[in-house]
């Protein structure tokens, strides 16, 4: 994909003189996490690595995120772990947005560069490290795998989103489409990360009203989102946390707008309660 950027954290700090507006908004249905907020003082440090530090832009919270967490690692040269994740029953998605990181799989090792896109099942034994002279940033979405009786855990893979096409919508003569790393009939995978792309002044024609949980990260450009009530503009950097059922649609502006998407995928709905 010809001239594709990524977007990545502003961090530093603002000017004492800066004004004190923004379009950071947390509500029961979604929430907007600008990339002006990204900053230096709302950095987390994780243990078992070493000279990183992370973004937290979603967690499991009452109100908030339920299904996963996502990160935004920065990882300085030197840098990585070899114990990066604690958890045996998380899955994890990493995607490489500026730098080059050399992650090691069950033994294998691979360089993963911008557009570099990591599949890490539940109890894979992975390490990852900075080998070069630029910090690494990168995503890294964990969610829970739910197993299913009968159906085995699905391999670690690698990719590169230069590498894969664009599936068109039909009808949309080629300007909203979707880059699938998991076909989305597998039903090995509960979890989806995809790189969805609309083409400059393309639409997402209709609220889109359905079961998935989302997590979108705009890699590039900007455009009006429409989330439950309210049209939000946003851009390059920000991320928008859409719970079940919120409402959503989009008019894409001047320039190609993408984002990097989670949605939960494949699998019964968990009922409460217990029947008597």
């Amino acid at each position: 994909m010809a001239n594709t950027t990524y977007a990545t954290p502003a961090a530093g700090l603002p000017p004492q003189s800066a004004i004190h507006t923004g379009r950071a908004v947390f509500t029961e249905a979604y929430a907007v996490i600008p990339r002006g907020v990204m900053t230096d003082i709302v950095t987390s440090y994780l243990p078992h690595w070493r000279d990183e530090r992370c973004w937290v832009i979603a967690r499991p919270l009452s109100g908030f995120s339920e299904t996963f967490s996502q990160y935004i690692m920065e990882v300085m040269p030197g840098g990585g772990s070899d114990q990066p994740e604690p958890d045996p029953t998380a899955e994890g998605v990493l995607f490489v947005v500026e730098g080059l990181a050399t992650v090691t799989i069950e033994g294998k090792s691979h360089l993963l560069k911008p557009g570099g896109y990591a599949f890490l099942p539940p109890a894979c034994k992975w390490t990852f490290v900075n080998k070069g002279t630029a910090p690494v940033r990168f995503h890294w979405i964990r969610k829970r795998y739910e197993a299913v009786q009968g159906i085995e855990i699905p391999s670690a893979f690698v990719a590169n989103e230069q590498d894969e096409p664009i599936i068109w919508m039909n009808g949309t003569k080629n300007t909203w489409g979707t880059t699938r790393f998991v076909k989305p009939s597998d039903v090995r995978h509960d979890m989806h990360v995809n790189i969805v792309t609309l083409e400059p002044g393309a639409v997402i024609p209709f609220e889109e009203t359905h079961v998935m949980e989302h997590g979108l990260y705009v890699l590039e450009g900007k455009a009006v989102y429409r989330l439950n009530r309210d049209w939000v503009e946003v851009e390059a950097g920000d991320f928008m946390w859409l719970r079940a059922f919120c409402p959503q649609a989009c008019y894409a502006g001047p320039a190609r707008f993408r984002y990097l998407l989670y949605k939960d995928v494949n699998r019964h709905m968990k009922l409460g309660g217990v029947l008597k």
